[in-house]
């Protein structure tokens, strides 16, 4: 059984240790996405725990890893952990307490838009076909007149009077059906 480390000898080997591993260690940390304070708790952590295990007796393994590649270890364990805590423990409102977002828009409102769509949809449908293939080009797709003229094979000025029509159909379907 090994006996424990005087203070004096624990305090004279991290002593020894610290200056040279530190910059290592809160590296490690920081590679581990710690910012600079919570970096340093974490080897300052990693440096007590060390202390205590030689105080308390325990020895490191005789082949086992270095002391560098222990600490780094414990840096990186502790560091994932605070890590891990940090995202998880951020304080969580009851779900009673919660109001509902304000967004400017009402339910009713939202209801009240979806019926409108629908109509809208049901107007469209109604439409003959040459028109509704105008509304859909130029409206809804927002393509130029010269363009849907070419795609269905018309003139210009045929795409403008279906489009006309078409809309003054869409008005008075979308008023007499309140």
């Amino acid at each position: 059984m090994a006996t424990a480390l005087p203070l004096y000898d624990a305090l004279d080997e991290l002593l020894r240790i610290i200056p040279g591993e530190r910059a290592r260690l809160t590296r490690i940390a920081r590679r581990e996405g710690l910012g600079p304070e919570d970096a340093l708790d974490c080897v300052q952590d990693a440096f007590c725990t060390l202390m205590k295990q030689r105080q308390a007796g325990i020895p490191s393994e005789p082949g086992g890893p270095s002391l560098g590649a222990t600490l780094a270890t414990m840096v990186r364990n502790a560091a994932r952990n605070k890590r891990r805590l940090h995202h998880v423990s951020r304080p969580h409102d009851a779900i009673d307490s919660l109001e509902p977002s304000d967004d400017g828009i009402s339910t009713e409102m939202l209801v009240a838009h979806a019926e409108e769509h629908l109509k809208l949809r049901a107007c469209v449908a109604r439409l003959c076909d040459s028109q509704r293939a105008v509304v859909t080009l130029r409206m809804l797709e927002e393509r130029d007149g010269e363009d849907v003229a070419e795609l269905l094979g018309i003139s210009r000025g045929h795409v403008d009077v279906l489009l006309h029509r078409a809309k003054s159909r869409l008005r008075s379907c979308m008023l007499a059906h309140p």
